[in-house]
C-alpha cells in the first residue's frame, strides 16, 4: 500500500488471523496488517498464491506470515488452524474474508450444492468466530471484522446461494456483536463494492460492464482491493474502539 495513508500504533505486534489471504482482497489484508506491524496468520487452499504472498510481505522488509493450508469447508480442521495460530499468542484480530462468488442459474441448485455454498461462504465465519471468542474474551478483547457483500443489496442474480450466505453474514454480524459486547470484543462487517481483483477483470470486466459500473457509482474510479483493506485495518485498530454492530459499505457510492 503506498501514499499517505494511516499507520496504526495500536495495531503493532498484534496478531490478526485471516481466512482466504492468498489471493484478492485476503493477499491485500495480510500485506497490509504486515505493514502496520502486526504478526499475522492465515489460512488459504492454495499453496503456490500463498506462499508467493509470505515471500512478498518478507521481501518488503515485514514479518513474514504464518500459512497454513486449509479446506475451510473442514470446521476442525478451521479451529485447529486457528488453535495453531494462537500458539502465537492472542489472536487479538480476526477477518472473515473467505468466499467463492461462483455464478450458478436457480433451477440447476440441488441440495448438495446449496449446502457446499453455505459451507464455502458463510458456515465458517460463524465457527472461526467461535474458535477466537475465548482467546480475546481470556486477552479482555478484540475485533471480528466479516466480509459481506454488496450483491445482495444490489438485487444482483445470477447467484442465489451466494447471495443468501452473503445475506445472513449481516444477520451473524449483529447477533455475534450482542453476545459478545460483554466481553469487549466488537464485531463489525465490511460490504465491499465490485473490488477489482484479478479474478473479477479475468472473468467479468468487460467495457459494457465497466461503463454500467461508472453509471451506477457516485465516485468514477475503479475499486481495488487496497480500498477494502484500509477500512477493516480502521475497524481492526483501537481507533474504533466504540465501533460495533455495524455494516461498513465501501463501494464508491454504488448502493
Amino acid at each position: 500500500m503506498s501514499g499517505p495513508f494511516a499507520v496504526y500504533p495500536s495495531l503493532r505486534d498484534k496478531l490478526v488471523f485471516i481466512t482466504g489471504g492468498a489471493s484478492g482482497i485476503g493477499a491485500e489484508l495480510v500485506a497490509a496488517f504486515a505493514a502496520q506491524g502486526a504478526r499475522v496468520a492465515f489460512a488459504d487452499i492454495a499453496d503456490d498464491a500463498a506462499h508467493a504472498v509470505c515471500t512478498a510481505v518478507a521481501e518488503a522488509g515485514h514479518l513474514a506470515p504464518q500459512y497454513r493450508h486449509c479446506d475451510l469447508k473442514d470446521i476442525a480442521a478451521l479451529q485447529a488452524a486457528i488453535t495453531e495460530a494462537g500458539r502465537l499468542g492472542p489472536i487479538s484480530v480476526l477477518v472473515n474474508n473467505a468466499a467463492n462468488d461462483q455464478r450458478h442459474r436457480f433451477e440447476t441448485v440441488t441440495a448438495e450444492y446449496w449446502d457446499e455454498r453455505m459451507a464455502t461462504n458463510l458456515r465458517h465465519q460463524f465457527f472461526a468466530i467461535q474458535a477466537v471468542a475465548p482467546i480475546m474474551s481470556a486477552a479482555g478483547g478484540g475485533s471480528i471484522i466479516n466480509l459481506g457483500s454488496m450483491s445482495w443489496r444490489a438485487g444482483q442474480g445470477g447467484m442465489p446461494a451466494y447471495t443468501a450466505a452473503k445475506a445472513a453474514i449481516e444477520g451473524l454480524t449483529r447477533g455475534m456483536a450482542r453476545d459478545l459486547g460483554p466481553d469487549k470484543i466488537r464485531v463489525n462487517c465490511v460490504v465491499p463494492g465490485w473490488i477489482m481483483t484479478q479474478r473479477q477483470i479475468d472473468l467479468w470486466l468487460t467495457p459494457e460492464a465497466e461503463a454500467d459500473l461508472m453509471r451506477s457509482q457516485c465516485l468514477k474510479q475503479k475499486l481495488v482491493p487496497a480500498d477494502v483493506a484500509r477500512l477493516v485495518l480502521w475497524l481492526a485498530a483501537d481507533d474504533s474502539r466504540m465501533c460495533t454492530s455495524q455494516m461498513w459499505i465501501v463501494d464508491g457510492g454504488r448502493l
